[in-house]
């Protein structure tokens, strides 16, 4: 039941992410993971702002509001977190989970209830990045990504959006199967299972990129993009991980290169984001690739059929798609875990 300026969220839809990885392999018996949650209000407490039925995201976690960075309106460097969704209170792998109505985001009637979740960590930690990246350089002309999973995509995508869209955009992967996702999205691609960041830069037609932007959290990867930079350049690091050792000459001292961290977003970038997601809906959806496959497996979960029909066809998809793992969780109050 939800207390004064409380929302009791129905979860519709909510994103993966690299920190859900030890939950998923080590369980998380504090509470239920989830923290890039989109659902639908189904009820709300005293005073709460918003109208029951509304659909929205979930921020990531809830803020004081009293510290000086709030104060800021800067909440991803909030000084005294009340918690973090799905990690110490219920996330979005609840059926239904309570928030506070000022961590909700309300999206418009055109953005689907799934794509929401974009706000988040992809266009959100995505966007904030490149943010940061402005700060110091103010005449970008190309940018360099670590990694093309789906923070590397929302990198991609966000640099497209709010630089320029045809800002080339150099992408690499250890991976060769992620790169034509990439690829389809504008970047340039570098497989690095073929060939060095240098000879995929060349190949390019580009020398010194004046952002590097690491979400791999390698070393090795934020070295090589480091030194790869153009004078004057900067390194933002989004990726969790290991560290980076540098030298003041040549690498940072003499180019006057800059490094930079990243850390998800504040809740006042969501609007922005919102207006972006509102118009490029379409290419944005790319990076949520199993959109289809989920809404049918939802259906299903939700439907008459029995428990151990619904069993057998998790362990047939499985088994075929090698991409997901779905398992599911027979407690009634929380019916399924993805």
């Amino acid at each position: 039941t939800p207390g004064d300026n409380q929302l009791l969220i129905q979860a519709k839809a909510n994103l993966l992410c690299g920190s859900d990885r030890n939950q998923f392999y080590n369980g998380s018996p504090q509470c239920i993971p989830g923290h890039e949650g989109a659902g639908v209000i189904v009820d709300k407490g005293k005073n709460a702002k918003f109208d029951i039925g509304m659909k929205g995201a979930v921020y990531l976690y809830d803020y004081c509001h009293k510290c000086r960075s709030c104060q800021l309106g800067l909440t991803n460097q909030c000084l005294h977190k009340n918690c973090d969704y799905g990690f110490n209170i219920d996330g979005a792998f609840c059926e239904y989970y309570l928030v506070n109505d000022y961590v909700f985001f309300p999206v418009d009637e055109s953005v689907d209830v799934i794509n929401s979740t974009l706000l988040l960590d992809v266009m959100g930690t995505g966007g904030h990045a490149t943010k940061r990246a402005q700060l110091v350089h103010k005449d970008i002309q190309s940018v360099l990504i670590n990694g093309a999973g789906p923070i590397g995509l929302g990198l991609l995508a966000m640099s497209k959006l709010t630089f320029a869209k045809d800002l080339p955009v150099l992408i690499n992967d250890v991976k060769s199967s992620r790169l034509p996702l990439a690829e389809k999205m504008g970047g340039l691609p570098i497989d690095l299972s073929k060939q060095s960041l240098e000879e995929g830069m060349e190949q390019h037609g580009i020398k010194n990129p004046d952002v590097a932007i690491d979400a791999t959290g390698k070393a090795i990867a934020r070295k090589n993009a480091l030194q790869a930079l153009a004078k004057r350049g900067v390194l933002v690091m989004v990726g969790n991980g290991e560290g980076l050792e540098f030298e003041q000459y040549p690498d940072m001292g003499g180019p006057e290169r800059s490094i930079l961290g990243s850390e998800y977003f504040s809740y006042n970038e969501m609007e922005a984001n919102h207006e972006l997601l509102k118009n490029n809906q379409e290419y944005l959806s790319q990076i949520i690739t199993l959109n289809k496959c989920l809404r049918a497996i939802l259906v299903l979960l939700n439907s008459d059929l029995c428990q151990s029909k619904i069993s057998t066809l998790i362990q047939y998809i499985m088994f075929q798609s090698k991409v997901i793992t779905l398992l599911f969780n027979t407690d009634k109050k929380n019916r399924y875990t993805a």
